[in-house]
């Protein structure tokens, strides 16, 4: 089977590098954040993406990552200033409502829970925090502050339907955490990679989640609930989860982003070889649940001129990605069968 893989259009706008992209969930904005301490929304112009918003003034320092809430109507933005800012769009218009403090040094990333009623962030002071979120005041509560990480925590990223966190870090690690006795926990640590996790990525279904790293290998890892069929053991009301596969000598440098597409099932990949990759899982293979096999089915260098930094999927538009790079661009591309 062949793919192809059409560049459709380039962003051009920030001063520097770009860190990371988003699509809100309708899949109609894209917003993208860098270097430059700007926030960037584009949106459809007839047939192209346009810049409709800078949002310049909320942090005093880069900007690593933007997030969407699951209703599209805020935005968090995280920064090296420390700091994570709420840009609510109520009035029709973004503006800053509310600016999270509490991390010690640089907030890496953020994430909404499905709901909507979580927010969590992390940072290179090791933490991750959990916030309750009460949009109707905007206002943000800290209620827990999980300190599993030895080093710093590079990502966290909520399952797409329940009330269980992920985080990424330098320690090499990937830890689950869900609140129990109204008391959040890590009650499991993935470990297999040899070096920093860059980024995760759950399925649509949340059964499995990738991770990728700067040992340049992405990992798959699936969810045994209590009660599996496999008799893996668990502990209490928790799940286990595996490895049940390791993708490894298609990057020649560090792999910083993975991407899960919930419409199509592939797995795009962002890296330091200014390369994009998307690998696709080989459905004939009998037990696919323990031991999936996954595919390389495009590799398109060049991407960027220089390291790949993020990729998204569009939610709504099967094969829409879209890449940011620290060569200051914002690519789309559209991955298709031919």
């Amino acid at each position: 089977m062949e793919y192809k893989f059409d560049h459709i259009d380039t962003l051009i706008g920030h001063q520097d590098r770009v860190w990371h992209v988003a699509w809100n969930p309708a899949g109609t904005l894209l917003a993208s954040c860098g270097g430059d301490k700007a926030i960037r929304i584009w949106g459809k112009e007839g047939t192209k993406l346009v810049c409709k918003t800078i949002l310049a003034d909320g942090h005093q320092r880069t900007i690593r990552s933007v997030a969407w809430s699951p209703c599209g109507n805020f935005l968090a933005s995280t920064s090296f200033d420390a700091t994570t800012c709420i840009w609510s769009k109520n009035t029709g218009e973004f503006e800053c409502s509310a600016t999270l403090e509490g991390h010690e040094n640089e907030v890496k990333s953020a994430s909404w829970s499905s709901s909507g009623s979580l927010l969590a962030t992390c940072s290179r002071d090791k933490s991750v925090w959990i916030w309750e979120v009460d949009h109707e005041d905007e206002d943000y509560e800290c209620a827990s502050v999980q300190c599993s990480h030895t080093q710093d925590v590079k990502r966290v990223l909520w399952h797409p339907s329940k009330e269980i966190l992920a985080s990424a870090s330098y320690d090499n690690t990937v830890k689950l955490f869900h609140e129990e006795d109204d008391d959040w926990n890590c009650f499991t640590t993935l470990d297999g990679h040899q070096s920093t996790v860059w980024g995760i990525t759950f399925d649509k279904t949340g059964e499995r989640l990738a991770s990728c790293g700067d040992d340049r290998t992405m990992k798959i890892w699936q969810e045994y609930p209590p009660g599996n069929p496999e008799g893996i053991p668990t502990t209490g009301s928790s799940s286990a989860w595996k490895c049940v596969c390791t993708i490894q000598g298609y990057h020649t440098r560090c792999i910083y982003d993975v991407a899960w597409c919930s419409l199509t099932g592939c797995i795009a990949t962002a890296s330091g070889d200014d390369t994009i990759r998307i690998f696709k899982e080989d459905e004939s293979v009998v037990d696919r649940r323990n031991q999936p096999l996954f595919d390389l089915v495009l590799t398109h260098e060049k991407a960027h001129s220089e390291d790949v930094n993020a990729v998204a999927w569009n939610p709504k538009d099967a094969g829409l990605l879209a890449s940011c790079s620290d060569d200051g661009e914002v690519k789309i591309w559209r991955f298709q069968q031919e």
